[in-house]
């Protein structure tokens, strides 16, 4: 199963966003977000947000971009108690027990958006304010054929220096 994580190729999420996400955090789409917000919601860096932030499942905190990479089954289950929690602390839900579905629900959608694409490949996502409400667009930018020696220095134990 594959979901994705923050990436970040510079500071400027630092700076857009009013909470950033951690890089490597497991992150959704977390468009429920806005759900009920309106036009005039959208000013400064809750605009930011809205327009273009995955939510990071461990820091509430928005990124710009995503890489799809595998996750471990077990894993799954503790990033959905803790969206549930997150639903209870800041969504009014009566318990994690009643809001743990939804998180489930949330967390398979991005799984589904994330298993059709291999490892590396980045997402983007796209938010517009409709009358019917929020949609949402993807981007995708597949991972580069380059050999991992061109990206990377390997270094061994027995390197002195």
């Amino acid at each position: 199963m594959k979901l994705a994580r923050a990436i970040h190729f510079d500071e400027s999420d630092m700076n857009v966003f009013h909470s950033p996400a951690r890089t490597g955090e497991w992150c959704i789409s977390g468009g429920f977000e806005f759900s009920n917000w309106s036009p005039a919601d959208l000013e400064g860096k809750a605009r930011q947000a809205f327009a273009n932030g995955w939510l990071g499942l461990e820091t509430a905190g928005r990124v710009t971009f995503v890489a799809v990479t595998q996750i471990e089954p077990a894993e799954l289950e503790r990033l959905a108690e803790k969206l549930a929690a997150h639903f209870v602390e800041f969504y009014g839900a009566p318990s994690v027990d009643a809001a743990i579905g939804v998180a489930r629900d949330e967390i398979a959608q991005m799984a589904d958006l994330c298993d059709e694409h291999p490892a590396n490949t980045l997402l983007t996502v796209a938010r517009d304010l409709t009358e019917a409400g929020v949609r949402e667009s993807y981007r995708v930018i597949e991972p580069q054929d380059a050999e991992i020696d061109l990206l990377a220095v390997h270094a061994t134990p027995d390197d002195a220096s």
